[in-house]
């Protein structure tokens, strides 16, 4: 039989009863939900297991619709994500559910004039009033404004300690599992915004700023930190996995480690060992969130012997998510915690200690980049070349 031939196709009538790994495992049979069922089953077979460091990617309006709460939660507390980049949006709405703010299903063909009159916020189907907004604003500026935010640090730690605060409101309100932020604090799971100012979060650390306060968002810790997640998941021949909802700024910044890693940092690393994403995105025009895992070997983000075990499935995320939340939770033994969040600072100096040690003794992707650089002329730098140390 052919190589190219998979199971037979041999169709045979739903029943009532039918549960949902049987749903994607015998009728999800060709087409997206063929890749649908390709993406569940190699999650539950090769990532979801110990031994592979699970980072996940998230755009798009998910956590306004609830999916931080009934999807991804779920799969932090199975241990089955390890860390996350994640939209400021994102983030920022998921806080609503933590305070106890209601949003509705609504209707995506209303006068938008009018809702706004009303004071009514939409985010396609989903409707909110504009105190939402501000209440959520004002425990942001109320929280921040506290000694421990007080400095310069990276996103995973100002997600930690927002979670904490947000964690205490649960508590104050009887809530539990009510917000991913919260869940992400209790399980040691970072959470990182690639682009911090890029949201409602965003714009009310800036607005303080004018007021004194101390806390910035430093970008560059979260590089080295992130790089360092990466670099951490080989350890003890460990993997490292990509899960990608949309695409994105955080889907390059979770993919971005590993040319980090190689590229710049000048260490051996091959590239992500699973790169599984879930998009409405063409590769055709251009966009970062159509960019193919094929494509992403040319980059050194995903490993080239790998790429049998990468899966792009062209569908809507909230479709998506569930379904796969659903039968990984079906079919996977729940895993210890990792606790990044705790070990980042280990993983850190290991990085370090590695790519110091690079500059004395030049590593192979050194000597191959100094051969390139040799074979063109080099410029020179009119302010005089800057000393590293």
């Amino acid at each position: 039989m052919p190589k190219y031939l998979g199971k037979k196709i041999a169709p045979v009538p739903m029943t009532s009863d039918m549960g949902v790994v049987d749903l994607i495992d015998n009728y999800f049979t060709a087409y997206n939900s063929s890749r649908l069922r390709e993406a569940c089953q190699l999650i539950s077979r090769d990532v979801f297991v110990p031994g592979v460091t699970v980072g996940v990617s998230l755009s798009g309006a998910m956590t306004p619709a609830g999916f931080g709460v009934s999807t991804l939660a779920p799969l932090i507390r199975h241990g089955c994500i390890d860390w996350i980049v994640s939209t400021g949006a994102n983030l920022y709405h998921d806080l609503h559910y933590g305070l106890g703010l209601e949003l509705f299903a609504g209707n995506p063909f209303v006068n938008d004039v009018q809702l706004r009159q009303e004071g009514t916020i939409r985010i396609y189907d989903i409707v909110f009033g504009y105190d939402v907004l501000l209440e959520t604003d004002a425990f942001i500026r109320n929280i921040i404004q506290a000694e421990p935010f007080q400095k310069t640090m990276g996103t995973a730690e100002f997600h930690y300690l927002l979670g904490k605060c947000i964690r205490e409101v649960e508590q104050q309100l009887g809530l539990k599992h009510s917000c991913l932020l919260a869940t992400a604090y209790e399980c040691g799971v970072p959470i990182y915004t690639s682009s911090p100012g890029d949201s409602s979060i965003g714009m009310n650390v800036a607005a303080l700023s004018l007021m004194g306060s101390q806390l910035v968002l430093d970008p560059s810790i979260d590089v080295n930190e992130t790089t360092a997640i990466a670099y951490d998941a080989r350890e003890s021949n460990g993997k490292s996995a990509a899960i990608i909802i949309g695409g994105g700024s955080p889907k390059n910044f979770l993919l971005q480690t590993q040319p980090q890693i190689h590229e710049v940092l000048g260490l051996k690393e091959r590239g992500h060992d699973y790169f599984i994403q879930f998009t409405d995105a063409r590769p055709d025009t251009g966009g970062l969130s159509g960019a193919t895992p094929a494509e992403a070997v040319s980059w050194g983000k995903v490993d080239p012997e790998e790429l049998p075990s990468s899966i792009v499935c062209y569908t809507d995320s909230t479709i998506a998510l569930p379904l796969v939340t659903a039968y990984a939770l079906n079919q996977c033994q729940e895993r210890s915690l990792k606790r990044l969040y705790e070990k980042r600072e280990g993983m850190l100096a290991k990085l370090r200690q590695d790519y110091l040690a690079a500059q004395v003794q030049p590593s192979v992707q050194n000597v191959k980049k100094s051969a390139v650089n040799g074979s063109h002329k080099v410029p020179t730098y009119p302010c005089g070349t800057p000393k590293v140390r």
